[in-house]
C-alpha cells in the first residue's frame, strides 16, 4: 500500500481506525473456513459518510475493498483473496438505531450482532426470527450479505423475508436507499432483493431496516427416534401435509447421533437410523398441544420407537444440545471436514440422502448428515481421517463434486445458507447456464465496473 494512500485513510478516519500492521492484518485474514489470506490493511468506518469517501477514493485508485461482518462465514466471502483493504464494522457501526413499534421494524447498523437484536426486541414483546447457528456472534450485515437461514426457517423463513429496506454505498461512493417500511412497494426494480445475498460484491450496507413480529407466548420441543432416515423423512412430509407447521424440524442421521453420543454421553440411541427434533410455538397452549398430538401420530405411524416431549426448558435445551453439538462432534471421524449446506426440494430428501450414502461407499469416507428437513437444507460432511494426506484430500473434493452434481440433478442448489464465496465458486457452472452466469457478471459490472468490491467471489 502506497504511503500516500495510508496517509489519506489516517487523515479521514483517524489513526485509531486505520491499521496496516501485521497483527491486525492477521486477525482479519480468516473466517470459519480456516483459510488465511492477508489483507493489505484494515479500516474501521465510523458512519455512512466514511464508507462513501473510502469507496470513492478506492474506486479512483483501483484499491480492492472487502466488507466484513464478524468473520463467521463458511464460504470465504469475506476473505482478501487478492489483497486489498478490509472494511470492518464491529468497532463503530454496531448500533441499534431504532425500534419502531408502530410499523414493527428495527433499524440497525451492519455491525450489530444478531443475538443482540433478538435480546433487545424481546423487551418489547417482539421477535426477530432468523437464527443462524452463528447468531451469538455473526453480524446482521453479514447475515443479509449471505441471506442467512437457521433452524426456525420451516415456519418463519430466512433473512430475505425480514429485510424491509436498506441503505448502501455503491463502489463509486454514491449512497442509495432500497425498499421501504411499507408492506407494499412495487415501484421500480427490487434493488434490495438484488443486494441481499450478493456477498458484499455489489455495494456496502450502511443501514438495515428489518421486520419484526410478535413474540409467541408459548413453545414446546419434542424428539422422535426412527429406525431409518427414510421413515424420518416420511414423518416430515406427513406432518407438514397435515397443516401443522413446526418452527423447526431438525434431523440427525446415525453417524451424527453416534458422534454426539461418543463425545458427550447424553443417552442418545446409537442404534437409531435418525432422530427428528421439532419445536412448535403459538399464543394458545391448547393449539400447541394439539399440534404435538398430530406430530406424534405421524411419527408413530412411521415407526418411531420413541416420542419425547420436553417437560420444561431444561429438557428442551438438553434435546437441542444434540443437534447443536453435531458440527463439533463429528470431528471424531477425521481431522478434516469438507462441509456443505446443499438444499433440495423436501420431497427429494430421501433420494439425496440415499445418493450421499452411495457416494460414501464409493469413496470410503464417512459422510454424517444433519440439518433442516423442514426446508430441505442438509449439512453434508465428508470426513477425511488425515488432513495431511493429500491423496485423501483430493478424493474428498471429488466426492464433494459428486454431492453437488446429485443435488443439482434433484432440482436443488449449491447452498442454502452459507453462500458461495470462494469455497463453491468453481462449481457455479454446475448450477447455472452460460447465459445466467453472464447475466450475473453484467449485474456485477453495472454496480462495480472497476471490480474493486469483493472481487472474484461467487465465480464472477
Amino acid at each position: 500500500m502506497k504511503v500516500e494512500f495510508e496517509q489519506y485513510f489516517k487523515q479521514l478516519l483517524g489513526e485509531e481506525n486505520v491499521y496496516f500492521d501485521e497483527a491486525h492484518r492477521r486477525v482479519y485474514s480468516y473466517d470459519a473456513t480456516k483459510k488465511h489470506y492477508l489483507p493489505d490493511g484494515v479500516l474501521f468506518p465510523r458512519d455512512e459518510e466514511d464508507i462513501s469517501k473510502i469507496l470513492k477514493f478506492c474506486n479512483d485508485k483501483g484499491i480492492i475493498i472487502i466488507p466484513r461482518g464478524a468473520g463467521s462465514g463458511f464460504s470465504g466471502g469475506a476473505l482478501a483473496v487478492n489483497g486489498g483493504l478490509v472494511l470492518a464494522f464491529e468497532k463503530h457501526m454496531n448500533k441499534i438505531l431504532e425500534i419502531d413499534l408502530g410499523n414493527l421494524v428495527a433499524v440497525v447498523q451492519p455491525g450489530v450482532i444478531n443475538m443482540h437484536l433478538q435480546k433487545e426486541v424481546t423487551k418489547y414483546g417482539l421477535f426477530y426470527p432468523p437464527d443462524p447457528a452463528s447468531m451469538e456472534h455473526s453480524s446482521l450485515g453479514g447475515n443479509v450479505s449471505e441471506n442467512a437461514g437457521g433452524m426456525r426457517a420451516t415456519k418463519y423463513g430466512i433473512t430475505k423475508d425480514y429485510v424491509m429496506a436498506l441503505r448502501a454505498v455503491l463502489p463509486n461512493g454514491e449512497i442509495i436507499s432500497a425498499g421501504k417500511r411499507t408492506i407494499k412497494d412495487v415501484a421500480g426494480y427490487n434493488l434490495a432483493g438484488i443486494l441481499i445475498a450478493s456477498e458484499g460484491s455489489l455495494a456496502v450496507f450502511s443501514e438495515l431496516t428489518l421486520k419484526l413480529i410478535a413474540l409467541p407466548k408459548f413453545k414446546k420441543t419434542a424428539m422422535g427416534v426412527f429406525p431409518s432416515v427414510k421413515s424420518a423423512m416420511n414423518a416430515v412430509f406427513k406432518t407438514l401435509a397435515s397443516g401443522v407447521t413446526p418452527v423447526s424440524m431438525e434431523f440427525l442421521d446415525n453417524l451424527s447421533i453416534c458422534a454426539v453420543e461418543n463425545k458427550f454421553n447424553i443417552g442418545l440411541p446409537k442404534d437409531a437410523g435418525a432422530i427428528l427434533i421439532v419445536e412448535v410455538d403459538g399464543n394458545i397452549q391448547e393449539v400447541i398441544d394439539e399440534d404435538l398430538k398430530t406430530i406424534k401420530h405421524y411419527f408413530l405411524e412411521e415407526n418411531a420407537s420413541e416420542f419425547k416431549i420436553a417437560k420444561d426448558e431444561k429438557e428442551a435445551k438438553d434435546i437441542w444440545f444434540a443437534r447443536k453439538s453435531c458440527s463439533q462432534s463429528i470431528t471424531v471421524y477425521g481431522s478434516l471436514k469438507l462441509n456443505e449446506d446443499i438444499t433440495v426440494p423436501r420431497s427429494k430428501l430421501p433420494d439425496l440422502l440415499e445418493g450421499i450414502a452411495e457416494i460414501s461407499k464409493k469413496y470410503g469416507f464417512k459422510i454424517p448428515c444433519f440439518g433442516h428437513t423442514g426446508d430441505g437444507n442438509v449439512h453434508t460432511n465428508i470426513m477425511i481421517e488425515d488432513k495431511n494426506d493429500q491423496e485423501q484430500v483430493k478424493k474428498g473434493h471429488l466426492a464433494v463434486e459428486e454431492v453437488f452434481k446429485l443435488t443439482i440433478k434433484l432440482g436443488g442448489t449449491l447452498s442454502g445458507e452459507h453462500g458461495i464465496g470462494i469455497s463453491k465458486a468453481s462449481f457455479m457452472n454446475l448450477a447455472f447456464s452460460d447465459a445466467e452466469m453472464n447475466l450475473m457478471r453484467n449485474i456485477k459490472k453495472a454496480f462495480d465496473p472497476n471490480n474493486i468490491l469483493n472481487p472474484f467471489k461467487m465465480g464472477l
